[in-house]
């Protein structure tokens, strides 16, 4: 799995539309195994991206779960905290 495709399920806000393609085109990004597609290929790579994003938008609506929504800000916190503790410096 891409580092770059964050989970976007159970947030208080919800996932955005633009997160949402955010994470569609990193998908096909990878899939692709490029940033940037030939103009021969770039209908075909915007056409995944709508599409996976289309499919991701209604994934999240249908899920169910359980647990409280996590609070983004918290979460980005943690995630900074293990960084800064993976690369510190000696």
């Amino acid at each position: 799995m891409c580092r770059n495709i964050r989970p976007l399920n159970n947030f208080e806000p919800p996932a955005t539309s633009a997160e949402v393609h955010d994470s569609a085109l990193q998908y096909v990004r990878k899939i692709a195994g490029t940033t940037r597609p030939s103009k021969a290929n770039a209908e075909a790579f915007d056409r995944a991206v709508r599409e996976i994003a289309h499919a991701t938008q209604h994934l999240l609506e249908d899920l169910v779960s359980t647990t409280p929504p996590r609070n983004r800000d918290e979460v980005a916190a943690k995630a900074r905290e293990r960084s800064a503790r993976r690369f510190a410096t000696a």
